[in-house]
């Protein structure tokens, strides 16, 4: 006779299964009628942080490791203060952190011989000096971790000890070293080997690490593979943000840039419902949308969003600083970001500086930024890091007097762009094609090279760059209007016979604004009427 399932097995096979919803009704219930063992209690504490209930899974871990004390399991204990460790610092609770990583430590002392649980307690402390500027120690660190995970079997320690080595060594300048820890890392993650928690820990910070050595064909492969991972979890809360991030991410690049908007708007909520990581990328890369397509005042209120995680919105912010002549200023800022920056984010924001230096009239600085990013590109598996150092080699050859060396510099970052399927990369590449055929006196094919950027420019919404194109042709500049970069958003959706109830909620704005903004715009061009605005908007090149 098949005896009824209980509570617990309900739970652990939900558990089993990825079903967390389930599986939390189901083990707090066998919890409510008898109490759990301290393994079931982990796996407990682990659904709660998945489902973003973070106190409830800090109190079910707590309670955890109290039974393993109980029964005299002190590696059990100190692995769960470890990890208690992990979460309170993520949540911005560094006291309650640091009294677990000093209790961890403690019971370590006391135990006799070597466990795995020794591994685990060196993780906070080797993220602490990873995060600190100290890749050297952290390196170490976690060397030291993935040694223990590989002599005790644990293939939870093993694979995190094979992330933060890789990550540790990149931040080394030792990318393609710290790639392959990653690689070898993400095949016991794909295979299942891996727990749920360490599973989505190192999904994120891969493709993270991705970005920063501008892998972008590894980022595809992993972020479709979280994507799946997250897809078959739909009640997941825990990493969905930082998966919605790093997809808008590759939306940004490939001018899906309405996408990438819907999806920073998904991360932005659930950074707020359990899945705080991924703030600073929500806000920031909606800031790069923004200041993309010329609305600097919702740029800089998301940029302040991203840097209250204590991380600065940067390069974007400096290079939006350029855009309103304020090239000193965002100079000074990239310097001192430049001179505390390890080798990966130092590398990260070299494009940037090239771009800053030229505008405040620093050509030496400028080469040696550009010569500095070039210096180590030489695998052709890694087409977004050629084209970004071909863009900069044609930006700083334009500026030493070099139309000729310039223009063979743009047309090769523009084929890598073009592979790559990013238009505001390949448009931008064109410009600079335009303005070495102009100074070579081959006004045609200038001309040429501008109309096509200026289309592809429109074509993604990127009215600051159009604006250029149209000033280097001699056209009407956007910047000529007196009319912000919103109100031009306005009158564009005014032309198109929007009410303002339907400009409102396309723009994300109450009636109320809307209604201002129309006002201000009447006022401005001097017009009695909406019909006359879309006249003069016409006719003045504001809108086409």
């Amino acid at each position: 006779m098949t005896m009824p399932a209980t509570a617990l097995d309900l739970g652990r096979s939900a558990f089993s299964e990825h079903r967390w919803s389930d599986a939390l009704d189901c083990l707090a219930r066998a919890d409510a009628e008898g109490g759990l063992p301290p393994q079931d209690i982990e796996l407990v504490a682990s659904v709660a942080m998945l489902l973003g209930k973070e106190s409830e899974g800090v109190a079910y871990l707590t309670r955890a490791h109290d039974e393993y004390v109980t029964v005299g399991d002190m590696a059990g204990a100190a692995r769960c203060a470890a990890w208690l460790v992990l979460y309170l610092m993520n949540l911005g609770e560094q006291a309650r952190g640091s009294g677990w990583l000093a209790r961890a430590k403690r019971m370590l002392d006391g135990m006799v011989d070597p466990t795995e649980a020794e591994g685990y307690v060196l993780i906070p402390t080797a993220l602490g000096a990873l995060y600190g500027g100290n890749p050297e120690t952290s390196n170490e660190l976690f060397s030291r971790a993935l040694a223990l995970g590989q002599r005790f079997h644990d293939r939870d320690l093993t694979a995190l000890g094979q992330l933060g080595v890789g990550t540790a060594r990149i931040n080394l300048g030792f990318p393609d070293e710290g790639l392959g820890f990653l690689d070898e890392a993400m095949v016991a993650v794909s295979a299942g080997e891996v727990s749920p928690i360490p599973s989505g820990i190192i999904y994120c910070a891969v493709i993270g690490s991705c970005r920063l050595t501008l892998d972008v064909q590894r980022a595809h492969e992993w972020t479709a593979a979280l994507a799946r991972w997250c897809g078959q979890q739909p009640d997941m809360v825990m990493f969905s943000g930082q998966c919605q991030t790093h997809r808008a991410e590759l939306f940004i690049l490939h001018g899906a840039w309405e996408e990438a908007m819907a999806a920073l708007k998904i991360a932005q909520d659930r950074s707020r419902h359990g899945d705080p990581e991924a703030t600073w990328g929500a806000w920031y890369f909606q800031g790069e949308l923004f200041r993309l397509t010329g609305l600097d005042e919702e740029a800089a209120s998301a940029y302040a969003k991203a840097a209250e995680t204590g991380f600065e919105a940067l390069p974007g912010l400096a290079l939006m600083l350029v855009r309103q002549h304020k090239a000193a200023q965002a100079q000074s800022m990239v310097r001192r970001a430049m001179s505390g920056a390890d080798p990966a984010n130092r590398r990260r924001l070299l494009p940037a500086v090239v771009d800053i230096e030229l505008a405040a009239g620093d050509l030496e600085a400028a080469r040696a930024a550009a010569d500095e990013f070039a210096a180590p590109v030489r695998d052709a598996r890694r087409p977004l890091e050629q084209a970004i150092a071909a863009q900069a080699e044609a930006n700083v050859l334009l500026a030493e007097g070099n139309p000729h060396a310039a223009l063979a510099a743009a047309r090769k970052a523009w084929r890598l762009w073009y592979s790559l399927e990013a238009p505001f990369g390949a448009a931008s590449c064109r410009v600079l094609a335009g303005r070495a055929c102009k100074l070579l006196g081959d006004q045609d094919s200038a001309a040429m090279e501008f109309e096509a950027a200026k289309a592809d420019f429109a074509d993604l919404g990127a009215t600051p760059a159009a604006a250029d194109v149209l000033e280097l042709t001699g056209e009407t500049s956007v910047d000529a209007s007196p009319l912000t970069s919103r109100e031009l958003e306005v009158l564009r959706l005014i032309a198109g016979g929007n009410a303002n109830r339907t400009i409102a909620r396309e723009l994300y704005l109450s009636e109320k604004t809307v209604a201002r903004h129309v006002s201000n715009i009447l006022s401005k061009l001097a017009v009695p009427s909406r019909a006359a605005a879309t006249g003069y908007a016409f006719e003045h090149g504001l809108i086409h």
